[in-house]
């Protein structure tokens, strides 16, 4: 009886021995896994949305990745706070796509602070200097591509109305310096107003709409992005003035580019955002590795005219 229970007692350490040894293992493998945290503005936008796609796909092909995902539905104090969370998880990396730029400056401060570098996307932080990099396209290129397409079909004359994306937006900053920067070099061409239609086609509907029945002479509406622009080409038709009228637009998305390819459209700037997406999570996996990246990685903008639309839509439907 004796002999028994040693034997009993004998396996019983053993198993616990090994089940020991497996749990260690599986902490160990657990401890090489890298965390790279995401903190997107919000999830109602077209581009964005498929940077974020990209972002996701890409982070499926890194070995030993998880990317953390978190939604600051518009906010920037919620974003603040999410960063904030994203340390506390351990994130080995912050990729982040700003709500806000002005409202922005705490955010490297905190992930500096715990060692974290922090790389923003499509959009500058305030203290974009103090960040590991940004990566997404130099936006200001993208403004003057579409305006001196315009200006060349305006014939260097006409009425011009902007429609700009969000208030204290860098993308939406630059893109507008880049019209302007085109225009004052045209006397003839005059900017008789510009609108904030936060990006959305809504209410780039909407402002053409208010310009129409106030008799706003125009004769080129020049949008930040192609969802506003559609929203204004929507406007223009129901007033039957879409003929009168050049549209042009940013960012090529599918939608437009069948407005490109049916004419009402006129102009579209390819911004990459599969491109954009894979970019910045290849540069956050770089950092976490140990490896060093440029502080500004441009994905460049590419102009896409009627005859391009079958070549873009193309691209878009591959992504």
């Amino acid at each position: 009886m004796k002999k028994t229970s040693r034997i009993l007692i004998i396996f019983a350490a053993t198993c616990f021995l090994l089940t020991a040894c497996a749990q260690k293992k599986s902490i160990v493998y657990k401890s090489k896994k890298y965390r790279i945290g995401l903190s997107i503005p919000a999830s109602d936008d077209v581009f964005r949305n498929k940077i974020i796609n990209a972002m996701e796909n890409e982070a499926k092909n890194l070995p030993d990745t998880d990317l953390v995902v978190v939604n600051a539905k518009g906010d920037p104090a919620r974003q603040k706070s999410q960063i904030s969370n994203l340390v506390a998880q351990k994130c080995n990396a912050i990729l982040v796509l700003p709500v806000d730029t002005l409202l922005s400056s705490d955010y490297t401060q905190i992930a500096n602070d715990s060692g974290i570098p922090i790389i923003s996307v499509n959009n500058f932080l305030k203290n974009q200097d103090d960040a590991a990099a940004y990566v997404g396209s130099d936006s200001i290129t993208s403004g003057i591509m579409e305006a001196e397409y315009a200006v060349k079909q305006l014939n260097g004359k006409g009425n011009v109305v902007i429609l700009k994306g969000e208030p204290n937006h860098e993308t939406a900053i630059k893109r507008t310096e880049g019209f302007k920067q085109v225009l004052q070099n045209y006397p003839e061409i005059k900017i008789i107003d510009e609108q904030y239609g936060d990006w959305k086609r809504t209410l780039g509907m909407q402002i053409t709409e208010n310009w129409i029945k106030n008799g706003t002479k125009f004769d080129a509406i020049l949008a930040n992005n192609d969802e506003m622009a559609i929203g204004a080409i929507m406007a223009l038709k129901e007033n039957n003035l879409i003929n009168n009228v050049f549209v042009g637009g940013i960012d090529a998305t599918p939608d437009a580019l069948k407005l490109l390819k049916e004419g009402s459209l006129k102009v579209t700037v390819f911004q990459n955002a599969a491109g954009q997406g894979s970019e910045a999570i290849k540069a956050a996996y770089k950092l976490v590795k140990g490896e060093k990246i440029n502080k500004k990685i441009f994905v460049p903008y590419e102009l896409v005219v009627p005859n391009d639309a079958d070549k873009y839509l193309g691209k878009q439907s591959a992504k």
